[in-house]
């Protein structure tokens, strides 16, 4: 295909919700947009200037469709391992990208990760890599089955578990074949529970330079599945827990490899410190980036990355100093939904920014297991975190979601 349009086209990996904004951001830019996702339905292929059902898993297809596209640029936002795709196409095709192929596998890839962070002394829990049933169990026991077990290659908290003694009556063999099917590689992780409060870092480098734009308090539910709920912004905890956070998140971008582009490091902080939970070479999800970011920061963080990688100058001084949450609309049990009730003057609150469905009325629904199973959810502004996060509690409480 010749491309007979004139602008730069740019190859975007991933069409999801979350994807969206940065599809705009580069079209603002002045960019062609190719949208490549898998999903027929996808909402990004109604914002791109062109479509390609082409899954973002498959470097042969995403590169036959660079090439086909005249590709300038292959990137993504807030997908986990089209990270690694649009790396090493970028390598073969010799386009510009912010990370090597070699160091996107470690940020996508959780047992190269933790590999990659203790060799350069990142604090982090205890961990096993485990790629068969005896290793699993071994594991378990090392633990005492108080441990944490996830793919290797998963994300949004699907197939991410508590351990416990009650465990022990499952076999190791039937605990590990249910994680594995979470894992394209079969590869399961066992690491040490730890507790304390925990975060993101959400973090922008510029040709090895990192700045730490904001830290994100989370909301999780309880045990076994510590599916997030809600986020806010800026981070509560005192200054000095933040700026040992801010220096454990540095040191940890700095072992993955990020040359140019974004990072969301999670960390918990304990008692003995701050210690990484996982890290990302992308965007945070979850609305982070593209709704509380700009809303506590004044910075449009998504159009600032999508700039970077593009090659563009963008001045990333936060700009304001505001709160901002978001708060995970769920159901309390397993159903059908019937309704979902919203009070028709509750966007026209003061502080509520946006309500979004993720579902409807027909839909099914179960209580959280993975960030997949959320209606839909609320962000709220304030003059700092707590006002924000105490409208978003509210306006949370405003909705009614009816099951049969």
């Amino acid at each position: 295909m010749t491309n007979v349009d004139q602008r730069r086209t740019v190859v975007m990996l991933g069409g999801s919700r979350l994807q969206v904004p940065a599809i705009e951001a580069a079209k603002r830019l002045g960019f062609r947009v190719v949208c490549a996702d898998y999903d027929p339905d996808a909402v990004g292929f109604k914002v791109a200037d062109s479509p390609s059902l082409t899954s973002t898993l498959d470097v042969e297809a995403v590169e036959a469709l660079a090439r086909e596209e005249q590709a300038d640029f292959v990137i993504t936002s807030t997908s986990d391992a089209p990270v690694r795709v649009a790396a090493l196409v970028s390598e073969r095709l010799g386009l510009p990208t912010g990370i090597s192929s070699a160091d996107a596998v470690c940020a996508t890839q959780k047992d190269a990760m933790r590999r990659r962070l203790a060799e350069h002394g990142v604090p982090m829990p205890e961990f096993e890599v485990c790629n068969n049933a005896e290793e699993f169990g071994r594991a378990l026991e090392r633990f005492g089955y108080d441990c944490i077990a996830k793919p290797a290659d998963s994300a949004a908290s699907r197939g991410v578990k508590l351990i416990t003694p009650e465990d022990r009556g499952t076999s190791a063999t039937e605990l590990f074949d249910l994680f594995r099917s979470f894992s394209r590689k079969g590869t399961v992780m066992v690491e040490q529970r730890v507790t304390g409060r925990e975060v993101s870092v959400e973090g922008m480098t510029v040709d090895g330079k990192t700045t730490i734009l904001t830290i994100t308090d989370k909301l999780t539910t309880e045990p076994p599945f510590f599916v997030e709920l809600g986020h806010s912004e800026p981070s509560r905890l005192p200054i000095e827990a933040q700026e040992a956070i801010r220096e454990v998140a540095k040191k940890t971008i700095d072992a993955i490899g990020i040359v140019t582009g974004p990072s969301h490091t999670e960390i918990m902080l304990t008692d003995e410190g701050p210690k990484v939970i996982e890290m990302a070479a992308r965007l945070g999800g979850d609305f982070i980036t593209s709704k509380l970011v700009p809303l506590s920061t004044g910075l449009d963080f998504v159009e600032g990355t999508v700039a970077a990688a593009l090659g563009l100058p963008f001045d990333f001084e936060v700009k304001a100093h505001r709160g901002s949450a978001i708060r995970f609309i769920t159901a309390d049990h397993a159903g059908t939904i019937s309704s979902i009730d919203v009070p028709d003057n509750l966007c026209h609150t003061e502080g509520v920014e946006e309500i979004e469905l993720y579902l409807k009325p027909g839909d099914s629904i179960e209580t959280p297991h993975s960030s997949n199973d959320r209606i839909g959810h609320v962000v709220c502004s304030g003059d700092n975190a707590d006002e924000a996060a105490a409208r978003a509690e509210w306006a949370l409480g405003q909705i009614k979601v009816n099951l049969s």
